[in-house]
């Protein structure tokens, strides 16, 4: 096995080049002073925010294995379509079996920043409730795709992110959604699913890697976007839980 294998763009080019357009305009808003007052409010500075978002897509490309299942065939270089996107399956030689692992920019990053807005938000209770609920709907809708590992439709997480969101805590929509989208997509996709990996020949199943990683990538865009929608809340507002 080939460290250089374990590591790859969960996206073909053409796919990734358009989170990255949507980074682009982010970026250029946040220049503008548009979405400053957002990600005020989603409790990060702006410049953060973009470290964040610029850290995920560069972090897509790197896979920390975990585990490794028993030997099997494999399925190698090539691209997967499902629900209207297309994934790549990496080429792999002497490859033992399917390795888990743990993608950077779609799960380290967003459990860090998950956490991060649970503790200064304190929002345990609706981060709870919310991160419960798109675990249900990423579990439901979740798919085995063989070579591929486990996906789930790309605007799922974020349509079910919204929902609940807006319904639990309006005021608090963009921290609750960033929580509940991310760490949801994690659990209710990948971690809840991880025994039906075997057998579906992907050389890498990747916890919110190829499959999951456009999803949890658009929940942060989604919660600056709810951010920059809600109003201000009067100040000493009470804590949320």
């Amino acid at each position: 096995m080939q460290l250089s294998q374990l590591h790859y763009l969960p996206l073909p080019p053409a796919f990734f080049s358009i989170l990255v357009g949507i980074f682009v305009v982010v970026l250029v808003l946040i220049q503008l002073g548009a979405l400053r007052y957002a990600y005020m409010r989603l409790g990060v500075s702006s410049s953060t925010a973009l470290f964040l978002l610029f850290g995920s897509l560069v972090g897509s490309y790197f896979n920390i294995p975990v585990a490794q299942l028993a030997a099997q065939k494999i399925v190698s270089g090539q691209e997967i379509d499902f629900f209207g996107m297309r994934y790549v399956v990496p080429v792999v030689a002497q490859w033992p079996g399917t390795l888990i692992a743990v993608n950077v920019g779609g799960a380290v990053i967003p459990c860090v920043m998950s956490i991060y807005l649970l503790v200064k938000n304190r929002l345990w209770i609706k981060g709870a409730a919310a991160t419960a609920f798109v675990a249900g709907v990423c579990y439901w809708l979740a798919h085995p795709v063989v070579g591929l590992g486990i996906a789930v439709p790309v605007f799922a997480p974020a349509v079910a992110t919204a929902i609940v969101a807006l319904l639990l805590a309006r005021a608090d929509a963009a921290p609750l959604a960033y929580i509940g989208g991310s760490l949801g997509t994690l659990i209710g996709a990948d971690l809840l699913n991880l025994e039906k990996i075997e057998g579906l020949g992907a050389p890498v199943a990747s916890i919110g890697g190829a499959g999951t990683f456009d999803g949890i990538f658009l929940t942060g865009i989604l919660a600056v976007l709810l951010a920059s929608l809600s109003r201000r809340s009067a100040p000493g507002a009470p804590a949320k839980d």
